[in-house]
């Protein structure tokens, strides 16, 4: 990974300010030990930072190869803004894009916001990946739109299931830290 991207000093952030303890209810709805409050770094200058450099450093030479990074608003909003800006800083012509949890009532009526075009190639990016839910709600409105979704880049994956729903939609998972890197087996 490139040298700018530092894994302990996310993974420190991450315990400072996004993983808390005790009895909390899922998206899924399943109860868990902890909860991870990634807009805690997703918001923070340094987990801005960290998260663009890991993603990118991730994508590789790929990053030739894509449009564009998006997700789910408001959760996927500042990682795709971080990464483009980054690239940006970089001298890459990589867009973000969001999607809307549902079409826009008035206007052009889009789900999909952006400088992205159908035909273009796309990662879909978020912060917790649990059971996969909310990205694969991207993937299939990407999708509907017209773009060509690569894969997902994740900032942790809880290990709950998520990975093998993307598979079974010809989809690789990538993320910078799984719980295990805090000493937190599956649940």
């Amino acid at each position: 990974m490139s040298a700018d991207y530092d894994r302990e000093a996310l993974k420190a952030l991450v315990s400072e300010f996004a993983l808390q303890t005790g009895t909390f209810t899922l998206a899924s709805g399943k109860t868990a030990s902890y909860y991870l409050d990634c807009r805690q770094i997703t918001l923070h200058p340094q987990g801005a930072n960290q998260i663009a450099a890991g993603m990118l450093a991730m994508l590789g030479d790929r990053v030739n190869q894509i449009s564009a990074v998006g997700g789910m608003a408001i959760g996927a909003d500042p990682i795709t803004a971080s990464i483009v800006t980054l690239a940006g800083q970089q001298g890459l012509p990589l867009r973000g894009f969001m999607v809307r949890k549902e079409p826009k009532g008035h206007g052009a009526g889009r789900q999909v916001e952006g400088p992205v075009a159908a035909g273009q190639s796309v990662y879909i990016v978020e912060d917790v990946i649990t059971s996969g839910g909310s990205a694969l709600q991207a993937v299939d409105a990407a999708e509907a739109f017209g773009l060509k979704v690569l894969g997902v880049l994740g900032i942790i994956d809880r290990l709950a299931g998520g990975e093998a729903k993307f598979a079974e939609r010809g989809l690789k998972l990538e993320t910078l830290l799984t719980i295990r890197d805090f000493g937190i087996e599956p649940e």
